[in-house]
C-alpha cells in the first residue's frame, strides 16, 4: 500500500501540554483523506502562524491522522512517502518537482488572482505592492514549470483549470466543498423558502477582509433601504473590517445583524437551510470560494460579482446570477429585482441545489483519491 504525504500551509500554534491548535476545515479535510486513500496517510504544516481564527484545540492523538508540525522554514521529510501532495501556493515546496518521490500539485489561485490580492492589500503602500507582484511574477514562472515536472495537478476551480491544464497530461479539476450529502436542503426546507413572502433574507459568511469584498456590504445595504427594499442581511464572520461594518449597521435600523463565526455543519448550515432566501458575495477575485457552491447546497442561491469563478459556476448551474465586477449598484439592482420575483429566487435556489448536489463533497473527494491513485509510479499504483 502506498504512504501519500501530504504538505499544506495550515496554520498551526503548539500549546500547553502538547495539544496544537488547527484550523478545523483542514482536520476534517486531512481525516476524509485518511479516510479515503487505501494506504498510509501523513501530513505536514509548519509553525509560525499568529492566530488560528477558525480553529479548535487537539491532542495529537485525537487527529486521526499522523501529522508533524516543523518550523518555519524547515525542510520537507520526503523519506518512506510515495507520493507527495503538495500546495501549489508555497513557492518553497515548488522544488519538488522532479525530485525521487512524484509529487501532485493542488492548485487554486492563478496569477492574476494574486496580483488582484496584492492590489487590495491595505496594509502595503505602492512600493511594496510593487515589490510583491514582481515577487509574484517570478514565483510563478517557476510554479509553471514545476508543474510541468510534476506528476500531476489538481486544480480547484474553473480558473486554476483554465490557467494550468495545457501544462501537465494529467491535470483535473475540482470543485473544492464540505457538504455532504446528507447536509443539502431537504424538500421540506426547499418548499418552505418557496412560500416564505416576508423580508428577503439576505445572508453572507466568510472572512471580513478587503480580498473578500466585505467593505461592499454596507453601501449595497445602504442601496437596498434608499430604494425602499423590505430585506435583512445577517453576515457570519470576523476579520480586519469588522469594526467598520459594525460602525456601518449601526444607522441601518437592525436590517444588517453580524454574527460571531459559528460551527460550519452544526450551526451555519442549519442556520442557512431554514433562515436565507439569498446569499451576497462580494468577492472581486477570482478564488475559488467553496461558498459557492456550500449556499447552493444550502438551497440558497448566490449573487455575486462575475469574478472568473463565479461568472463561470453561476452560468453552469443556474443557482444565481453575477453583475459586473466591483459594480456595488448593480448588485443593489438586481437585488431590488428579486425582491419582487420571488420564484426566480425560487428557480435558482432548485437549479443551485441540483448542482451541488452533483458536486457533493463525497463525489469530488473519490475523485480527487482516484486521481492521485493514478499518480502513482506503476510498481506503486493501489489496487
Amino acid at each position: 500500500m502506498a504512504h501519500l504525504l501530504m504538505l499544506a500551509p495550515a496554520p498551526v500554534i503548539r500549546l500547553k501540554g502538547g495539544r496544537l491548535r488547527l484550523d478545523v476545515k483542514y482536520v476534517e479535510g486531512m481525516r476524509a483523506h485518511d479516510a479515503l486513500w487505501d494506504g498510509a496517510v501523513s501530513a505536514v504544516v509548519w509553525e509560525g502562524a499568529g492566530a488560528v481564527p477558525f480553529g479548535a484545540d487537539y491532542a495529537p492523538e485525537d487527529l486521526g491522522f499522523d501529522l508533524t508540525v516543523l518550523p518555519a522554514g524547515a525542510l520537507v521529510p520526503v523519506a518512506g512517502a510515495d507520493l507527495i501532495a503538495a500546495p501549489a501556493d508555497m513557492a518553497g515546496v515548488l522544488a519538488l518537482a522532479g525530485g525521487p518521490v512524484p509529487v501532485v500539485f493542488v492548485v487554486e489561485y492563478t496569477i492574476g488572482t494574486r496580483l488582484r490580492i496584492v492590489a487590495l492589500d491595505r496594509d502595503r503602500g505602492l512600493l511594496r505592492k510593487g515589490w510583491s507582484a514582481l515577487w509574484n511574477l517570478a514565483v510563478e514562472a517557476r510554479r509553471r514549470a514545476a508543474f510541468r515536472r510534476a506528476a500531476g495537478v489538481q486544480c480547484n476551480g474553473y480558473p486554476a483549470f483554465d490557467a494550468y491544464a495545457g501544462l501537465n497530461a494529467r491535470t483535473m479539476l475540482y470543485l473544492d466543498g464540505r457538504m455532504r450529502t446528507a447536509m443539502m436542503a431537504t424538500p421540506q426546507e426547499m418548499a418552505s423558502r418557496a412560500a416564505h413572502c416576508g423580508p428577503l433574507r439576505l445572508v453572507h459568511s466568510g472572512r471580513l477582509e478587503p480580498m473578500k469584498g466585505a467593505q461592499d456590504l454596507v453601501p449595497v445595504a445602504r442601496g437596498l433601504v434608499a430604494r425602499g427594499v423590505d430585506f435583512t442581511l445577517d453576515v457570519f464572520g470576523t476579520g480586519a473590517l469588522e469594526a467598520e461594518l459594525r460602525a456601518g449597521a449601526e444607522g441601518l435600523g437592525g436590517r444588517l445583524r453580524l454574527h460571531d463565526p459559528v460551527d460550519f455543519e452544526t450551526v451555519l448550515v442549519p442556520w442557512m437551510r431554514g433562515n436565507a432566501d439569498l446569499f451576497l458575495s462580494c468577492h472581486r477575485q477570482a478564488d475559488p470560494s467553496c461558498t459557492y457552491l456550500e449556499s447552493l447546497g444550502c438551497g440558497v442561491p448566490v449573487l455575486g460579482y462575475a469574478n472568473e469563478m463565479w461568472g463561470r459556476m453561476a452560468a453552469e448551474s443556474g443557482g444565481g446570477w453575477a453583475v459586473p465586477l466591483g459594480d456595488r449598484g448593480a448588485l443593489v439592482e438586481r437585488i431590488v429585482q428579486l425582491a419582487g420575483r420571488r420564484e426566480a429566487v425560487t428557480a435558482a435556489a432548485r437549479s443551485g441545489l441540483a448542482f451541488a448536489q452533483g458536486h457533493g463533497f463525497e463525489t469530488e473527494f473519490a475523485r480527487r483519491m482516484a486521481h492521485f491513485a493514478a499518480c502513482l509510479p506503476p510498481q506503486r499504483t493501489v489496487v
